[in-house]
Formats: C-alpha cells, sequence, structure tokens
C-alpha cells in the first residue's frame, strides 16, 4: 500500500488556509487553467473581438507571448499594432511579464 506524506506543520500546529489552497491549486493546476483564462481574457480585450476570432494566445516563455495566428495577413496587420497589444497586455495583465510577442500563422477553429 502506497505511503501518504502528511502535510508539514508549523512548529504552531496548524498551516494557514491561504497556503494549503495555494498548495492544492498548484498540485490540480488549477492556478495554470486560471492564468490562461485571464490570458485569453486580456488578450481578447487587447486585439478586439474581430481579430481574436483569427488569433489564439499561447505559451508565455522568457517574456514572449506566443500568439496563432489564422493567416499571415492577419500576422502583418498585429506586427503593425504590436506596440499597443503590448501596452494593453501589461496594463490588463499587470502582474505578467510580457515583453514580446511572436505571431505564427497556425489552423484556427472558428468560435
Amino acid at each position: 500500500m502506497p505511503s501518504r506524506k502528511k502535510a508539514s506543520t508549523t512548529s504552531r500546529g496548524a498551516r494557514p488556509v491561504g497556503e494549503v489552497v495555494g498548495e492544492l491549486m498548484a498540485q490540480t493546476g488549477f492556478a495554470r487553467v486560471q492564468a490562461g483564462a485571464s490570458l485569453e481574457r486580456a488578450w481578447r480585450d487587447a486585439v478586439g473581438e474581430s481579430a481574436a476570432q483569427y488569433t489564439r494566445p499561447g505559451r508565455i516563455r522568457r517574456g514572449v507571448l506566443e500568439v496563432g495566428v489564422a493567416n499571415s495577413t492577419m500576422v502583418q496587420e498585429l506586427v503593425f499594432q504590436k506596440i499597443e497589444l503590448l501596452v494593453s497586455l501589461r496594463r490588463l495583465l499587470p502582474d505578467t511579464r510580457i515583453n514580446d510577442l511572436h505571431f505564427s500563422v497556425v489552423p484556427i477553429e472558428e468560435t
């Protein structure tokens, strides 16, 4: 039978609820899902509804947000708007470091 780890306690006994909830969220991936949903909403607000239907924000790696785009014409338009998009994203997601945007053409399912 696998052994279960007991939750570590402080010398005072019980642990703060916020600490336990934070650990649970990290273990279940809930925080990542919430962050992804926040990024999706912020991207939609920054780019606008008409462009959002042809784009999908992806991962953020080393401060670079990867964005999937339906076609090269839309990529070109987004490149022209890059500075404004970065300003909007930084305002909408102040705790997320986004220094650049990388656009690539990918198949996009219409929503």
